[in-house]
């Protein structure tokens, strides 16, 4: 039986998990590795710290993550595909309340910065 998503170890395997995944997609892999460049864990420790605040709500990450994504070069296919990953990798390691808090939490990012992009870049 799956556990749910309880504490930093947990937040830990999933952003790693997903980020695996990431690095390994076609669509995906070449927007993160634009602005990577091969350096993964200073993003990962900011993904693990914004998880955290999120779903454990233990105050890591401060910051506004819309702000990253404006210059990148994406659309309504990279969102899908990045929430079908990240829930992916949510159902196959966890189940329970944080673990469906975390997939809705994403979704309705990826809707509101989908939408912020939109008026920005005026497409």
């Amino acid at each position: 039986m799956k556990q749910d998503i309880l504490n930093s170890e947990d937040i830990q395997l999933m952003v790693d998990e997903f980020y695996g995944k990431i690095r390994d997609n076609e669509l995906l892999g070449p927007v993160f590795e634009k602005v990577i460049q091969g350096n993964w864990q200073p993003h990962l420790d900011k993904m693990y710290g914004f998880w955290e605040t999120i779903v454990l709500d233990v105050r890591k990450y401060t910051g506004s993550p819309f702000q990253k994504h404006i210059p990148l070069d994406i659309n309504a296919e990279h969102f899908e595909t990045w929430l079908q990953l990240f829930h992916e990798t949510i159902d196959f390691h966890f189940d329970g309340k944080n673990a469906e808090e975390i997939k809705k939490r994403s979704t309705q990012m990826g809707i509101m910065f989908q939408y912020k992009l939109k008026h920005i870049k005026g497409t």
